[in-house]
């Protein structure tokens, strides 16, 4: 019977993670800020979940607008006029691949989901049990957005 650990992500780590996610994907430098966190009705929630010794799930939250802007650099296109699935996928993308980084500093063994993303004007992202283990919040050419780290018990 695999032993839950108690993992700390430390914040360096995560905002290096995803400011050279958004740097080699999107050729954005992205840097974290002190941007609170609100629920905004124009959103888009990007998940991949973690599992294993450890368990979590990685978020990725931004606007509708700003998922387009990083469909469009993340794809070399023109910026599509609403989300769609390729918008979709692009904001799934980046989740996986943050969440697939920060894999690689936990415990051997973790596995991870195949993403997911919520959009609407009016929804509640929640996952059953999980705690919010860090939250931080990133500016870049295209805006702002939220990376958020949920920690679940098994």
């Amino acid at each position: 019977m695999p032993t839950e650990l108690n993992v700390e992500i430390p914040p360096n780590d995560l905002a290096q993670i995803v400011g050279s996610v958004c740097g080699a994907m999107m050729d954005l430098e992205a840097s974290e800020c002190d941007l609170q966190w609100f629920p905004g009705e124009d959103r888009l929630t990007a998940a991949v979940h973690l599992a294993g010794d450890w368990n979590g799930a990685v978020l990725v939250e931004c606007s509708r607008e700003q998922a387009c802007r990083f469909a469009s650099r993340f794809l070399s296109i023109d910026p599509p006029e609403t989300v769609d699935d390729m918008v979709r996928d692009v904001l799934g993308e980046l989740a996986n691949m943050i969440g697939g980084n920060l894999k690689c500093l936990l415990t051997p063994g973790i596995h991870l989901s195949m993403p997911s993303v919520v959009n609407g004007s009016d929804y509640a992202f929640q996952i059953c049990g999980a705690e919010i283990q860090r939250r931080l919040a990133f500016r870049c050419a295209e805006g702002e957005f939220w990376v958020t780290i949920l920690t679940t018990r098994s």
